[in-house]
């Protein structure tokens, strides 16, 4: 595998384990982080052995708790943090992604956990939003996936009141799929990711698209059929006939669309 600086990989058989390795920092996610982190999900996307990754931090307090900003490049609108691009990628994969939230998912952490497909959470896990405290907000995925997952007005409660919520509690509104003792965590989020690879992959890339469509406009739309596209309408008997009586420059025989 790749060597990275600031995250970690693991395989094993069909399941890629992805830790963001910054534990003094919180495993806060800095540029290099994002582009780490965006490096590794497109080769999980592009090696057809890998079939779901699990993303988590590494050390037993910290998930993530947000970005780490350089006040010196803030202004640099090329320096800005690419996470957007890290969450874009983890919502348009069309393979499944878990987060195992092993401690504190706070700010962009909170958001990273939520674009994932699944998330399960140590027993000693914290959510919580704290942009209005410091100046932040998220106005893209960390706002209409939140309130997709949790409800309008608990989504604007976690974001305007900035209040910690424990695993527990995150269960209970939906933040999270499954709460688990902390030294389980790894464990169980590798059992899920392994139950995952014995479904269709055409049918779970299909899901995704259809999940991520709704508010990716034509973006979105364009994704599903091009991917469905491949997964499906090329692998038909139909497509097969057609394109092969284009090349042979005859009329096709509609009656070898349905053998």
């Amino acid at each position: 595998m790749t060597n990275y600086s600031d995250i970690t990989v693991e395989r094993d058989g069909p399941v890629l384990t992805i830790a963001i390795n910054r534990p003094d920092a919180g495993n806060k996610f800095r540029h290099e982080t994002c582009l780490e982190l965006h490096d590794a999900l497109q080769r999980f996307r592009l090696d057809s052995g890998l079939r779901a990754a699990v993303l988590t931090g590494t050390g037993e307090k910290f998930f993530c708790i947000g970005g780490e900003h350089d006040e010196a490049t803030s202004l640099d609108q090329s320096q800005v943090l690419p996470i957007i691009d890290v969450y874009q990628a983890i919502d348009t994969i069309p393979k499944p992604i878990i987060a195992a939230v092993n401690g504190f998912a706070v700010g962009g952490g909170n958001v990273l956990h939520t674009v994932c497909d699944l998330s399960i959470a140590g027993d000693n896990a914290v959510f919580r939003q704290v942009g209005p405290m410091v100046g932040s907000f998220d106005a893209g995925y960390g706002s209409w996936y939140l309130e997709d997952t949790i409800g309008r007005k608990r989504a604007k409660e976690m974001w305007y009141l900035n209040r910690k919520y424990t695993a527990t509690q995150a269960l209970e509104m939906g933040l999270v799929n499954e709460v688990v003792p902390a030294a389980q965590l790894r464990e169980r989020a590798a059992e899920v990711a392994r139950e995952l690879t014995s479904r269709s992959p055409m049918a779970i890339g299909g899901l995704k698209t259809a999940f991520s469509g709704k508010h990716n406009g034509v973006s979105g739309q364009a994704r599903m059929a091009h991917d469905q596209l491949l997964s499906v309408y090329l692998t038909t008997q139909e497509a097969h006939e057609l394109s092969t009586s284009f090349a042979e420059r005859r009329q096709p025989d509609p009656d070898r669309f349905w053998k």
